[in-house]
């Protein structure tokens, strides 16, 4: 397999080139779950997926409840889908909490202070309201639980990975949390076996060519795990070598469609980059090697053929609705017309999308 017939794999199976979506729930769904814990970008992770798509759109279905964001896989923020939530936290909770355990013991927080808080959070939440975590910190406080910086944010993630509360509507630009009884409907319950079956299936779907190592990383789940996951795949999966390793995916009717957007704006821990243990591919040394971009810590980064080529930020403005006047866009390398031509049309789309962006 060739590192550009990869990428492209990568970026039809996304529905970052071909999108056929027309609502935000959609793109969560297929992708499972997605990074959001920079909401704003998070957002046109979505809206990237999505053409024609704006904030407000991502904005409205997220306050409707159609897509949640809680604590899941690996310990930070992730868009969901409701249909998606319980199992997915049955599954990958108990490695998070295990990952958490140790800053737990360092906070003196039990199960029977977790216990107290989650009851304190249930009576608060009762009755279909959602609260933000200031309002919530002073219930704890107020119920004698210490409840300050990231002791607060640990009562906060127990209570998400034990599946009492979820995201909220915003209130303004806060956001809230939710009961998460009241705010999904009950779903159809999996052992683990069909769940890690089920994961893996829709990760190398959805993100596939990757590895066995790509999806670990991705899930939090450990190596062996997932093996026995692409295992239980095998009369599914298709599988090929790419740079000396083995590479998975599954063939849908997406696969045989031609890329029709290979270069973007893409937002910070998109899934292009974030779902994948090795990114390798998404550099060409000839333009910039993947230790430098990072050793750099460049801003927003520039897609150019499934390539990260440059870097791009919003010139912010004090007055005014839109929150930007112009972008400014930093190429590693001269582009072509052409190329430059499809980067300002992607550059025009992220501004469609983002113009009254909160």
């Amino acid at each position: 397999m060739k590192a550009s017939s990869l990428r492209d794999l990568r970026m039809v199976n996304q529905h970052i080139a071909g999108a056929t979506f027309k609502q935000p729930a959609e793109v969560v769904e297929w992708m499972v779950a997605m990074q959001s814990q920079v909401y704003p970008m998070a957002k046109w992770a979505i809206g990237l997926r999505l053409p024609g798509a704006k904030d407000a759109d991502i904005e409205e279905a997220f306050n409707r409840g159609e897509i949640l964001r809680t604590h899941v896989l690996r310990p930070t923020w992730h868009f969901v889908h409701p249909s998606d939530i319980r199992w997915l936290l049955k599954l990958t909770g108990p490695r998070i909490q295990a990952f958490n355990k140790m800053y737990y013991k360092r906070k003196e927080l039990d199960a029977s202070t977790f216990k107290k808080s989650h009851q304190l959070l249930e009576k608060a939440l009762q009755g279909g309201k959602h609260l933000t975590r200031t309002k919530l910190q002073a219930v704890l406080g107020k119920g004698k639980v210490k409840a300050d910086g990231i002791r607060l944010a640990f009562l906060m993630m127990q209570a998400e990975l034990d599946g009492i509360i979820c995201s909220g509507k915003r209130d303004g630009k806060q956001f809230t949390y939710a009961l998460l009884e009241e705010r999904v409907p009950i779903a159809k319950s999996y052992s683990k076996d069909e769940s890690l079956v089920m994961l893996a299936e829709r990760y190398f779907r959805s993100r596939g060519p990757a590895t066995a190592n790509d999806f670990a990383w991705w899930s939090g789940l450990t190596v062996t795990e997932c093996r026995e996951g692409i295992s239980a795949l095998k009369d599914k999966l298709i599988a090929d070598k790419w740079n000396g390793k083995l590479f998975y995916s599954i063939d849908t009717a997406l696969t045989k469609l031609k890329p029709v957007q290979r270069s973007f704006l893409m937002p910070d821990y998109d899934e292009y980059g974030i779902a994948y243990k090795d990114r390798s591919a998404l550099f060409d040394d000839k333009i910039i090697t993947q230790k430098e971009f990072y050793k750099n810590r460049y801003p927003h980064a520039i897609v150019v053929d499934g390539i990260i080529a440059g870097t791009w930020k919003i010139k912010k403005r004090s007055e005014g609705r839109n929150k930007f006047s112009a972008l400014e866009l930093k190429m590693f390398s001269k582009l072509s017309a052409s190329k430059n031509d499809i980067l300002q049309k992607a550059s025009h789309r992220f501004q469609n999308f983002a113009y009254h962006m909160e």
